[in-house]
């Protein structure tokens, strides 16, 4: 009977660790329309840094899937036991602690949150602005912009994504996911009331 108990505590718990997303990640429209709040803030990023909605939105999607508490996986002891994670990112952006940090210090967001959506747009927005002065990647070229996210501007100046073919892939499927969001948004219905979508 107590493994029973036991067994039906952990169903608990896992459940209470799932959230449930209620828009479709890949319909601007939709992700809109259930966070309105959302639109405002990518815009007003888009306003201070010059950063693309599109761009924003379509990092967020490949790095957490909207999902404010994500982690990277761990490592595997023995390739069955889990460790330490494979790297500090976190939350909606997945940024990493140093970088994060750094964020904070130069725009004097002490306060700043990965877990919060205005922050860890508010520092996408930034690490693309940086970018442009130090690498001269325009705002607008998203293939680029991700593998100098993804690499870091010292990776990226070392072309480290030369030899990983997959990060390659995956930055062309984030390049496709802004162009879609782009796309989108032009059929995107508003209303008047706080900018909402219908």
């Amino acid at each position: 009977m107590k493994y029973f108990i036991y067994l039906l505590f952990a169903i608990i718990f896992i459940n209470s660790c799932v959230t449930t997303r209620s828009f479709d990640s890949s319909n601007i429209c939709s992700i809109f329309k259930s966070n309105p709040q959302w639109k405002i803030i990518t815009e007003n990023t888009k306003k201070k840094w010059g950063t693309p909605v599109s761009l924003q939105l379509a990092f967020i999607k490949q790095e957490s899937s909207f999902e404010k508490n994500a982690k990277p996986p761990r490592k595997k002891f023995l390739g069955v036991i889990p460790s330490k994670r494979i790297s500090t990112a976190y939350g909606y952006s997945q940024a990493l602690d140093g970088t994060w940090n750094d964020y904070k210090i130069s725009t004097g967001n002490s306060d700043a949150n990965r877990k919060n959506f205005k922050d860890a747009s508010d520092f996408i927005g930034w690490y693309v602005d940086g970018t442009y002065k130090l690498l001269k990647i325009q705002k607008t070229d998203i293939y680029n912009n991700y593998l100098a996210y993804h690499e870091g501007r010292g990776g990226y100046q070392k072309k480290t994504f030369n030899k990983k073919k997959w990060l390659l892939t995956v930055a062309k499927k984030v390049e496709k996911q802004a162009i879609l969001y782009s796309n989108q948004i032009k059929n995107c219905k508003f209303s008047n009331k706080k900018n909402s979508v219908l």
